[in-house]
């Protein structure tokens, strides 16, 4: 079989600093992120009609997870993290190629004196992530209303309360809502115990977090 080396057309911008915390699934939060293009992909006709999209696709790189051997099966958090299913019939990030895919809402295209960047909505990829090629959604053939989607079917979409002091949501800004969405979605592992102390970084920041009885509060926020 032929090969081919895929390079990236630029990376994305983004206020998950690490791999803890990302939202599991595109458009499960309201954050926004930019994508910057490198030459020469960042050519304005490059880009000609894409504000006429509402949505496109994000064909992207597993950057931070590292080269092992290849696995057929994995373990989805969904499942608890208990049970195996193929590589293939998952969303695993451990793949063969390493590559994801994500739909996003467009909500700008900017021009500037570097070339173009694309202001988007509910990515779920960590700072810095490289994107190999924006493709746009068509809802006519890609929103297919009589799908199965195997054992996430059964999937209980339950949310975390998150309670976050004033003084953390002084220190935070407008990213206090951002990080609230996050939270709600629950980033610990699957093997998780209610009253242990989390940490991780968000948008520069350093925050920590306790979960009792399906609150997950914030304790400190700093940079």
């Amino acid at each position: 079989m032929s090969s081919k080396i895929i390079t990236p057309v630029g990376f994305i911008k983004t206020d998950f600093d690490e791999k803890f915390g990302i939202p599991r699934q595109s458009g499960r939060i309201n954050n926004l992120a930019e994508i910057v293009f490198n030459p020469p992909y960042n050519d304005k006709n490059a880009f000609r009609g894409i504000e006429k999209f509402s949505h496109v696709w994000l064909i992207f790189g597993f950057s931070k997870i590292p080269d092992k051997s290849f696995s057929p099966l994995v373990r989805p958090p969904k499942l608890g993290g208990n049970e195996k299913v193929g590589v293939f019939s998952s969303r695993s990030p451990f793949r063969p190629n390493g590559l994801g895919l994500s739909a996003v809402r467009l909500v700008s295209v900017n021009y500037g004196e570097k070339g173009v960047s694309l202001t988007v909505r509910g990515a779920d990829l960590i700072d810095g992530t490289p994107i190999y090629d924006v493709k746009p959604y068509l809802k006519k053939y890609e929103c297919i209303a009589d799908a199965t989607c195997g054992f996430t079917d059964d999937y209980k979409d339950e949310k975390l309360k998150v309670i976050i002091p004033d003084s953390a949501k002084e220190i935070l800004g407008d990213k206090a809502d951002t990080l609230s969405e996050c939270l709600a979605e629950d980033p610990r592992p699957a093997y998780h115990d209610d009253g242990r102390i989390y940490g991780f970084k968000f948008a520069g920041y350093e925050v920590k977090f306790s979960v009792s009885n399906g609150v997950l509060t914030v304790l400190s926020v700093t940079k």
